[in-house]
């Protein structure tokens, strides 16, 4: 499937620089955040590689794009302020293009963290693979009826799921799921996140029916 590089526009002004993958007929849509820009992460980055890589082939349009900062994406490292514009640029891009379909902000680690801190009424649910949850509790999800699924991997470094528990517990229509066998970088265990992503998506469908 032919991989579209494009240039997202943020509200402060900035060029990212992103790829796009739309297959012919897509039955949903979504974001894909990377992990966190001053740890070498990037739109390259395993987990997000993984779901570029493996959602268009199952119908999904995906979008990557590098945060400010990162490689050829204008601007500096933001704290996670500036970053959430970088979320919403990148929904501007696709979701024109994909209307009507389930849309989900999906990410991993710091781009978890930040995809769940976006409230876009454009956007159906979240996917959030190992966030770290460390944005001082400003999650704009935590209390959004729009439905949820966080996979916190059982052998995460920075986020075990026993201290995501006491945190994700009050959140609104949320479904968490613990990656057997995963540490944060799901290294082996990128096929459980593939797999937890459809399922969910696929739940939005049938939901609209």
């Amino acid at each position: 499937m032919a991989i579209e590089r494009v240039t997202l526009k943020t509200a402060d002004g900035l060029a990212l620089e992103g790829e796009l993958a739309v297959p012919d007929e897509p039955w949903a849509a979504a974001v894909l955040a990377h992990p966190h820009p001053q740890y070498g992460g990037s739109m390259r980055s395993i987990v997000i590689s993984a779901l570029f890589a493996a959602l268009p082939d199952a119908g999904v349009a995906a979008l990557r794009f590098n945060f400010r900062g990162v490689e050829g994406s204008e601007g500096q490292f933001d704290d996670g302020h500036g970053e959430r514009n970088d979320v919403v640029a990148a929904v501007d891009a696709l979701h024109p293009i994909t209307e009507g379909l389930p849309f989900v902000l999906a990410g991993w680690s710091f781009g978890a963290d930040m995809s769940l801190s976006v409230d876009d009424e454009r956007a159906s649910a979240w996917f959030a693979v190992a966030p770290p949850l460390r944005s001082d509790g400003d999650y704009a999800a935590a209390t959004d009826p729009r439905p949820k699924l966080v996979a916190v991997p059982e052998h995460d470094q920075f986020r075990s799921p026993s201290s995501a528990k006491p945190i994700l517990d009050s959140w609104t229509n949320i479904r968490v799921e613990v990656v057997k066998g995963a540490d944060h970088f799901l290294v082996g265990r990128t096929d459980k996140a593939v797999e937890l992503f459809l399922d969910f998506a696929g739940t939005l469908t049938r939901q609209r029916e």
